[in-house]
């Protein structure tokens, strides 16, 4: 029969335990731990078990303020990662903590062979956005005492991954209630990836807001892009060049809805005299193109913010009072919404 092992005695292992119970030297214990790949692969697997096993995690002799905060993007290079990464240094500078950014090409997903190298420098903690780990992944840097949060999840939050996002809900709901207020009826939604919570929950406001009203979708009218300019310039082009082309356009971020704004220009038409145009985001450009952009205000900087502060809370080993925060996003009323041209 198993040995049971109490309450209290998990998460009390050592490092020497460890190794005796796996039949290796202490040295190896700590090569795993510290993500080296001089260790076979069979005993880094019963090892890593063990830890498991035992709930091992490293007691950190770091004070807080020393090291660095990983912040990792599944991609960046748009204003919309920048005012992540300013929410980020706001609050990590007034603690003198460092930010290093890393990208995943688009996955959303780290490779085993980032979360090793996080391992090995041992970093504050760790933001993800738009992106999250696996549970062995989490497993390994909780092991070592480092923190993850995530920002604006791409995925159902897991219970013990704090997380802080939006209220991408409510943000479809105004954004369509908006247009529909205004007299339109055939509306169109540019949404994000079909695999993304956020995407999935401002097309889901979308729906509630008709539901509310009794207004039918036309189902091809619902799109899904990437968020950015290229998947609102041609799905733009597609739904207005259609003979029955809707009236307005909730193109789910500011990005996409700037590619609607291209594509709108070139076939000529008015923007809101003959087609109404709703972002989502409130980047700072949203405010100066031509015409500016009603959009939902999604308070990234305070986002940001707000995940940094939990991080650094526990890297000092401090407990969060709650594991998910969703900030209140808000509608911004600018030029180019219009009531529809038959009104």
């Amino acid at each position: 029969m198993a040995e049971k092992r109490s309450p209290a005695a998990l998460g009390s292992a050592t490092i020497a335990t460890i190794a005796r119970e796996v039949g290796v030297s202490s040295a190896t214990v700590s090569k795993v731990l510290n993500g080296r790949s001089d260790v076979a692969a069979v005993t880094r697997a019963r090892v890593e078990a063990s830890l498991q096993r035992h709930r091992y995690r490293r007691r950190s002799r770091r004070a807080p303020g020393e090291g660095q905060i990983d912040l990792v993007f599944h991609e960046f290079g748009s204003d919309w990662a920048l005012e992540i990464i300013r929410g980020v240094e706001a609050v990590a500078a007034l603690t003198g903590v460092n930010v290093m950014l890393s990208q995943l090409s688009a996955a959303r997903r780290p490779p085993q062979s980032w979360v090793d190298a996080a391992v090995a420098r041992r970093p504050l903690g760790v933001l993800l956005v738009m992106c999250n780990l696996t549970e062995p992944q989490r497993q390994q840097l909780q092991r070592q005492s480092i923190p993850v949060v995530v920002i604006d999840t791409d995925s159902a939050s897991v219970a013990s991954v704090p997380t802080v996002g939006s209220n991408n809900w409510n943000g479809g709901l105004i954004a369509t209630r908006h247009l529909l207020d205004l007299g339109h009826r055939r509306i169109a939604v540019i949404s994000g990836p079909r695999d993304v919570l956020c995407a999935r929950a401002r097309t889901a406001g979308f729906r509630c807001a008709h539901e509310e009203l009794g207004v039918p979708i036309d189902a091809t009218l619902v799109r899904h892009g990437n968020f950015h300019l290229d998947a609102g310039y041609t799905h733009g082009i597609e739904l207005l060049s259609r003979p029955d082309r809707p009236s307005a356009i909730f193109a789910g971020s500011d990005l996409q809805a700037l590619g609607v704004l291209r594509a709108a220009r070139q076939l000529g038409l008015d923007v809101p005299g003959d087609v109404s145009v709703v972002g989502y985001d409130n980047l700072p450009l949203s405010a100066w193109v031509g015409p500016a952009l009603t959009t939902v205000h999604q308070p990234l900087r305070d986002m940001a913010g707000t995940a940094t502060q939990m991080l650094l809370d526990l890297a000092r080993g401090n407990a969060l009072p709650t594991s998910r925060i969703d900030l209140v996003a808000e509608l911004v009323i600018r030029e180019s919404t219009a009531p529809p041209p038959h009104s």
